[in-house]
């Protein structure tokens, strides 16, 4: 064994050759995540691009592969507490070592080639756009080849987080940890999750106001990580089967405090079932989604703070958990016949 900082690797994860770098979290400099988000473009020296991508996800091994003279970093990305979400390319060929501390990470290549050693050493596995790298926590892996024209779109699941939501979003009574494939195909049960995770990654920016917000970001981490786990988890057949008393309980639950940032797990706890169940009696019972229901209750809430003045839309669609006026207004529109503004108005 090997031990570079903060990095464990086994003598067959390590990258070897005079082109080599590591980055630990110590060394993140100017890096460091002072704020929720990074965002850096275009870093052409090979020890601050480490350095910056090490600040973001991981302490790493970084390896030039073609000798290049310098990187074109580009990197952004933004945590919502848990899960963090963010685009990566490194403009030229590299290998990358890891040990993946505290945390699961998922890559998906939105264009190029992501090369990562399989179960046996001579084993490779190749994952191009339409899947997706996955990496279990405190495992070292290694990133065989990062080809220069591969931007991956990286999801990152703190370990505590990710096991406990899937406890809660399974309804698992005993917690273990999770056994994920090494490529998951992003054209079946993960479809969903894929577009989720793409929409968000299109908002992350200087300026996002998906981690501005609490109550945007923690409903944005569960949504993405409910969906996640349900596209790995099995089918559920242990679950309570559906009847009226989930739907009436998680109801009262969310009419009685909007404002908290529900997520899936947080209303099938209180539902007594798993997620997969709880969305399935809500479509025999209610002929809608959870979610769709805590819309309409914060629209309602909405429209008495509009009618009653002396607010803006921007706050109140910031207060209902909204994270962009222009939705809001849209939603609000289909609801009410009319814009917010119009309310406001009147």
């Amino acid at each position: 064994m090997h031990t570079v900082g903060r990095v464990t690797l086994r003598p067959r994860d390590r990258l070897r050759g005079a082109r080599t770098l590591r980055a630990t979290l110590c060394d993140t400099g100017r890096f460091a995540r002072t704020l929720d988000r990074v965002d850096v473009t275009g870093i052409a020296d090979w020890r601050k691009a480490s350095q910056a991508v090490a600040a973001a996800y991981f302490p790493h091994e970084l390896k030039n592969l073609t000798g290049a003279e310098r990187p074109s970093l580009h990197l952004r990305t933004a945590d919502l507490g848990g899960v963090t979400i963010g685009k990566l390319s490194w403009g030229t060929d590299v290998a990358i070592a890891c040990d993946y501390e505290g945390a699961y990470e998922v890559n998906i290549p939105l264009t190029g080639l992501l090369e990562t050693r399989g179960d046996h050493p001579n084993e490779r596995v190749a994952s191009v756009p339409g899947q997706a790298a996955v990496f279990q926590a405190d495992t070292p892996s290694l990133i065989t080849r990062w080809s220069s024209d591969c931007a991956v779109l990286g999801v990152k699941f703190e370990r505590e987080y990710l096991e406990r939501e899937a406890d809660r979003i399974t309804q698992s009574t005993v917690r273990s940890r999770l056994s994920l494939p090494q490529q998951l195909d992003l054209s079946g049960r993960a479809s969903e999750w894929h577009r989720l995770v793409r929409a968000l990654a299109e908002q992350v920016s200087p300026s996002s106001e998906l981690i501005s917000s609490p109550l945007v970001s923690a409903q944005l981490s569960g949504a993405v990580t409910a969906a996640f786990v349900l596209a790995i988890a099995p089918p559920d057949e242990r679950s309570t089967p559906p009847h009226p008393g989930m739907v009436r309980r998680v109801l009262t639950a969310l009419n009685d405090d909007p404002a908290r940032p529900w997520t899936a797990a947080d209303m099938a706890e209180i539902a007594g079932t798993s997620v997969r169940r709880m969305q399935e009696t809500f479509a025999q019972y209610v002929g809608s989604t959870p979610l769709t229901c805590l819309m309409d209750v914060r629209l309602d809430r909405a429209h008495r703070e509009l009618l009653s003045g002396g607010v803006t839309v921007t706050e109140v669609a910031a207060r209902w958990g909204f994270s962009h006026p222009s939705r809001f207004s849209a939603a609000y529109r289909r609801r009410y016949g009319q814009t917010p503004s119009a309310t406001l108005r009147s």
